[in-house]
């Protein structure tokens, strides 16, 4: 049976999701998502990737700065929807808000719970070298993704994967774990399973500063760091005063006792560099005012001699 729904999402990874529920003939009768914001080097504003789809989908948006409102209050419970589907909204929902739908609240979360509570899940699940992922589906409670689960999709990480790629194979999972939710909740084949909270790991919000290669790291951790990293906030290092970002390396064994971060080699295709145990032959990087390139191209203009630093 198609469900009333509301659903609530911002970024790129809740497009999918909201795609999926409409084309699965569900009811939306309304997508709430973060206000228009300046975005990129020219500080254009921009609106969030769930408007542009709800707008193509002829779906009505709202963009309340947030729920506390009674304006917004009043909207959402005028929708006398069944559920609301919370997709990466970027608030966390009140009590008196989670109580309006008739049947509850829905949140997609790209982890397989308890694993990875919070805001930045995918990221560091590349960063810690997991290799394994997932999304799961729950009922929301006034927790912070701390509801009974619905149910669970596993995806493996790959040793080339980034949060990007990741990123984007879970945006997909998770929409079709969701409409897979939806169907079997009108089957009534499925109930919430209590989470193990004493299980519970937390992923909190990335800044950019959290970027910083700290080359006293072994090269086995600092590998899956700078994938996890990447594209954003993106690994960066420094060298004499200019920034580096990092996009791609691979660890190579090195019995060399140079200081961390030193340059142990700069030919024209490798540039390979000391860490707390072993070393790292970067692939792929960038200067603060150029492109992102293969290092080989990067060292076509970029002199960097053995023995010099990275800091």
């Amino acid at each position: 049976m198609p469900y009333k729904l509301v659903f609530m999402g911002t970024p790129d990874f809740a497009v999918p999701a909201l795609q999926a529920v409409h084309a699965a003939g569900h009811d939306i009768l309304l997508v709430v998502t973060q206000p228009d914001r300046p975005k990129g080097r020219g500080r254009k504003v921009e609106p969030p990737p769930v408007k542009k789809a709800s707008e193509k989908l002829g779906l009505t948006v709202t963009q309340p700065d947030n729920l506390r409102s009674e304006a917004a209050k009043q909207l959402l419970q005028a929708a006398d929807a069944d559920f609301f589907i919370v997709v990466a909204f970027g608030h966390l929902l009140r009590e008196s808000v989670l109580k309006m739908p008739k049947r509850g609240c829905i949140n997609v979360h790209a982890s397989l719970l308890p694993r990875y509570r919070g805001p930045a899940p995918i990221q560091w699940a590349v960063i810690n070298g997991d290799t394994e992922t997932g999304v799961t589906t729950m009922l929301m409670d006034k927790g912070l993704d701390t509801g009974d689960m619905l149910m669970t999709a596993r995806e493996p990480i790959g040793p080339s994967d980034t949060a990007g790629s990741l990123h984007d194979r879970l945006a997909q999972r998770g929409a079709d774990l969701l409409v897979q939710t939806l169907k079997a909740l009108a089957d009534g084949t499925i109930l919430g399973t209590p989470q193990v909270h004493s299980a519970a790991t937390y992923a909190p919000l990335l800044k950019k500063t959290d970027g910083l290669i700290d080359w006293k790291k072994p090269a086995a951790k600092l590998e899956p760091f700078i994938r996890g990293m990447s594209p954003w906030p993106g690994a960066f290092t420094f060298w004499k005063n200019t920034r580096l970002k990092i996009y791609r390396s691979e660890i190579e064994a090195s019995a060399d006792n140079a200081l961390p971060g030193t340059v142990l080699n700069s030919r024209p295709d490798r540039l390979t560099v000391s860490t707390g145990d072993g070393a790292l032959s970067i692939l792929e990087i960038q200067s603060a005012s150029g492109s992102r390139l293969p290092v080989s191209e990067f060292l076509r203009g970029f002199r960097i001699a053995p023995g010099e630093l990275f800091a």
